[in-house]
């Protein structure tokens, strides 16, 4: 990996780097997928199954797209005791975070005959985006749809690209039912973004579509996003590491490759203060990724977007932590509480050497789906606020507008509005 000494010229060279991972980079897709989205719209489920075809090398029809009870009480038989045991832990831990972030309605009364509140209402109709490709994520299952499912969403509808034999991976499926998904349809790329979008014979219309995929799939969501609400535009997976000469070197190097496997475009970032430990990550990284299953795609990722930085001190490191913004952050440092109280920018922080991305991924509860690419300067995790609606309650008797309809009226008549001053003054006529 690239050592490098951070100084004002490499920060904004590494940022700009950074940034060309970004789905708002990739132009060239965008008039593929806004013609397949119109397509979609156009023609349904005719073009759906046409692009799954082509895709995805498969038939699928109106008589198959959608996953069977039969289909899933055999996905149990596929998957092991233990793995169906290890989703139902996490998805208790899941579950009980996400509690904890519910809303309740509320309205306020005064003796002046005012009634003021807030009505929470969850979506009524969510799309999970779920992705095939190379690993299943079954993960990522239950960390989209079991906010949902706390916030009251009554339909759950599920889309993931089915193989060449036209399933969709058993684990994925478990998955899917343990965390009370509704319907599951065996669709996936920016056809099945679209489908969900505007509906479609087989595939109904949804309201908000969350969940993460490729290139094609984070630009189907950016299109789509008006006529349905999405989470964000989810770009490759990135970690980064803040660390001193404290910490355990193997322990940054298994962290920084645990996220360089994902994808060729994944970011795996160490800022620190000592140019030793720096130098010791290296040669840790070097000894563990011939060991890897996915050691082609970690060294591609690694040559292109991993970076040992090294901060002349503690307040430049942070500095440039907030800058990235990183998606993953670990603090491994001698008083790590004391660093994370200055961390502005972050979509997840892990507190400590036991604090492991992989934990945050699979088991602690905390949402793993996070904003990307700088985002977490203005994004948040993905969380039961997510699939709920707010609607402001408002009720005035005629003696509480009486003491105000004056002010109103002035109001509206110094803003050219007429109409809405005589809205109120009509209600107070002699």
């Amino acid at each position: 990996m690239k050592i490098i000494e951070l100084n004002d010229k490499t920060k904004k060279n590494i940022l700009e780097n950074l940034l060309k991972r970004s789905p708002n980079q990739y132009k060239e897709y965008t008039e593929t997928v806004d013609r397949i989205i119109n397509d979609v719209r156009d023609n349904g489920d005719k073009a759906l199954f046409s692009y799954t075809k082509k895709f995805d090398k498969v038939d699928i029809n109106a008589d198959n797209i959608r996953v069977t009870d039969e289909e899933i009480q055999k996905a149990y038989q596929d998957v092991s005791q233990d793995v169906i045991d290890v989703i139902r832990k996490a998805k208790d831990n899941i579950e009980e975070f996400h509690r904890k972030q519910r809303q309740n309605s509320w309205f306020d009364a005064s003796k002046e005959g005012i009634i003021l509140g807030q009505k929470i209402t969850p979506i009524e109709k969510v799309g999970i985006y779920v992705p095939g490709g190379t690993a299943p994520y079954l993960s990522t299952v239950l960390m989209d749809v079991i906010p949902a499912k706390v916030a009251g969403v009554p339909r759950i509808v599920m889309v993931t690209p089915p193989d060449k034999e036209g399933r969709v991976n058993s684990g994925t499926l478990v998955a899917a039912k343990e965390a009370g998904v509704s319907e599951i349809y065996k669709a996936g790329g920016a056809q099945a973004v679209a489908a969900l979008a505007f509906g479609t014979e087989s595939i109904p219309k949804v309201d908000k579509i969350v969940g993460p995929g490729n290139i094609y799939v984070a630009l189907a969501k950016k299109a789509v996003y008006g006529h349905v609400s999405i989470d964000s535009i989810a770009g490759p997976s990135e970690i980064l590491v803040l660390a001193d000469e404290t910490a355990n070197p193997r322990f940054i190097a298994a962290d920084i490759l645990s996220q360089a496997e994902h994808d060729e475009l994944a970011s795996s970032i160490l800022v620190t203060t000592s140019r030793e430990l720096a130098l010791e990550v290296s040669k840790e990284v070097d000894s563990f990724v011939d060991k890897l299953s996915r050691r082609d795609i970690i060294r591609k990722s690694l040559e292109n977007y991993g970076y040992l930085l090294v901060a002349k001190n503690m307040d430049e490191a942070i500095e440039v932590t907030n800058e990235i913004a990183t998606e993953h952050l670990e603090i491994i440092t001698k008083d790590p509480f004391m660093v994370m109280t200055r961390i502005k920018n972050a979509g997840a922080i892990f507190i400590g050497e036991y604090s492991s991305e992989p934990l945050g991924d699979y088991m602690a509860g905390p949402n793993h789906t996070l904003p990307t690419n700088g985002t977490a300067k203005f994004f948040s995790p993905l969380s039961v606020d997510d699939f709920i609606k707010k609607s402001s309650i408002i009720s005035y008797s005629k003696d509480a507008l009486e003491k105000i309809h004056l002010d109103i009226e002035c109001f509206a008549k110094a803003e050219g509005f007429t109409a809405h001053a005589n809205s109120i003054a009509v209600r107070f006529e002699d």
